[in-house]
């Protein structure tokens, strides 16, 4: 049971009771309520700018909260069911930065699967923790990884008992859950912390017909990106804690070590009413979006060639429970590639979906959608499906998710001297750097791992599909920087 208001907004409505008040600004920002760039207020809306603020008494300081981002804050961790949250304002990257560097020093072992976010790996180069990868399982007829088994997770820990923590991914971007109430008791039974990226996880805990999230299942920490699907502003995230193995103070210490102290009172906001929605009318809303989601899979489930997977998948390898909102639809049997489709959807029908793969694409259905939205979804589908459809299916051929060697860890390689070299010449030298597309953001290698012809060859068709791919000095990917000088290793 929650146990305070949550109609309440404190953060929101402080802010609204500044504007009335039409204080003369001697502060930052220098747009001074948007008169210093009245092109943007015109177009963005002038109230907007005039609540672009700075840190000040009545509107507390994300550092140090003692006012109302603090009584924010105690109502998102009330919402969750969590014993502390923390506003982010840099991205559900700056929560997974956090989470890792409280619980891990340098040298210290963490548990994580193999398709963590770039964030994680990040996180490993500031921590200087050294990663222990377990492969996720991966169903093999819609090329994607999905969960992580228990069994994998018992297998880390018993040759790695001395790792400090292990990192879970709840859901995955395609909505695959996995079973995380028995890590966490294998976890705690060994004494590590359960960190976990719940960035596509921040609607689950408000209706009942939704997966539990991590936090209610025993979880030590989660990031939640509220900014994905639970309504704030992009870039606005939530840190949340169990009391236990974990510190509060050493959480807020951490944080202020690499966010900003020029916290955006917009973003933050938009958490405290993104949180208040939720609470209050969340389990209405996300009932229309289940709906909705499930009329749309149906819908595309009687096109021929297309598979919009689902529940179904519960009992399958990696899968303990699904969520609903992720609409991934395979389209390998009528000849084209996610990533083909996801153009088209963008280019002729001006649809853009969150991402395509080889094999799939994903709509992510949410607070904001419409029956009219969803039926322009599937109309265009089964418009594609007859109008670009290929005699011959997209042949699958396994990604490169495969652990490589570890040579050196990711802190100290992201420290090495590097030169560059093309991305062909590259087998066996040591990575410098990661490549990822993006989205999702899983790295195919990362810095201190030793490059094999695989890896080069996965790069190389996602360059092919003209897949956005990320984490290299060179913008185009045709070099990649290794470890040494002067071709000395």
């Amino acid at each position: 049971m929650k146990k305070l208001d949550q109609n309440r907004a404190p953060l929101f409505e402080a802010m609204v009771d500044y504007h009335k008040k039409d204080v003369v600004p001697f502060d930052v920002p220098g747009h001074k309520h948007g008169v210093g760039i009245p092109e943007m207020a015109k177009y963005f809306g002038s109230t907007m700018l005039e609540l672009d603020v700075n840190a000040m008494k009545c509107l507390d300081n994300i550092c140090n909260p003692i006012g109302v981002i603090k009584d924010a804050e105690e109502l998102a961790a009330d919402a969750y069911y969590a014993d502390h949250s923390f506003f982010l304002v840099n991205g559900t990257t700056a929560g997974v930065q956090a989470m890792i560097m409280s619980v891990c020093e340098p040298g210290d072992k963490i548990i994580l699967p193999r398709n963590a976010h770039k964030s994680a790996v990040t996180s490993l180069i500031l921590s200087g923790a050294i990663p222990i990868y377990i492969q996720p399982e991966v169903n093999e007829d819609l090329g994607i990884a999905m969960g992580i088994s228990v069994e994998s997770v018992e297998q880390a820990m018993g040759r790695h008992p001395d790792a400090k923590a292990i990192f879970i991914v709840n859901p995955t971007y395609y909505g695959a859950i996995s079973d995380i109430k028995s890590i966490v008791k294998i976890a705690h039974r060994n004494g590590m912390a359960v960190l976990v990226d719940e960035a596509h996880g921040a609607h689950m805990n408000f209706h009942p017909e939704l997966p539990p999230d991590a936090i209610e299942l025993g979880a030590d920490m989660c990031a939640v990106s509220t900014h994905k699907t639970g309504g704030s502003l992009t870039q606005s995230s939530l840190l949340l804690l169990r009391e236990g193995i974990v510190d509060a103070k050493t959480v807020k210490t951490t944080l202020n070590l690499t966010q900003t102290t020029s916290a955006s009172y917009l973003l933050m906001a938009s958490v405290d009413l993104a949180r208040k929605q939720l609470a209050t009318k969340g389990e209405e809303m996300l009932t229309e979006v289940l709906r909705l989601s499930r009329w749309a899979r149906d819908e595309i489930n009687k096109i021929d060639g297309l598979y919009a997977f689902g529940k179904e998948l519960i009992g399958t390898p990696g899968v303990h429970h699904f969520d609903e909102t992720k609409l991934g639809v395979n389209v390998r049997n009528i000849g084209l590639t996610g990533f083909e489709v996801y153009d088209i959807l963008r280019d002729e029908y001006n649809i853009q979906t969150e991402l395509g793969d080889m094999y799939n694409i994903l709509a992510i259905i949410s607070l904001g959608d419409t029956q009219k939205a969803l039926s322009a979804l599937v109309d265009a589908l089964k418009d594609i499906a007859v109008k670009y459809r290929r005699d011959e299916e997209v042949k699958l051929t396994k990604g490169a998710l495969e652990n490589p060697d570890i040579i050196v860890s990711p802190r100290d390689a992201y420290y090495s001297e590097k030169r560059s070299v093309k991305l062909e010449d590259a087998v066996g030298e040591i990575s410098g750097e990661s490549i990822m597309a993006y989205p999702p953001g899983i790295p195919v290698v990362t810095p201190g791992e030793r490059i094999s012809k695989e890896i080069i060859e996965y790069i190389k068709v996602l360059k092919e599909e003209e897949s956005l791919l990320q984490g290299t000095e060179d913008p185009y990917v045709d070099y990649i920087r290794v470890l040494g000088i002067n071709g000395r290793r």
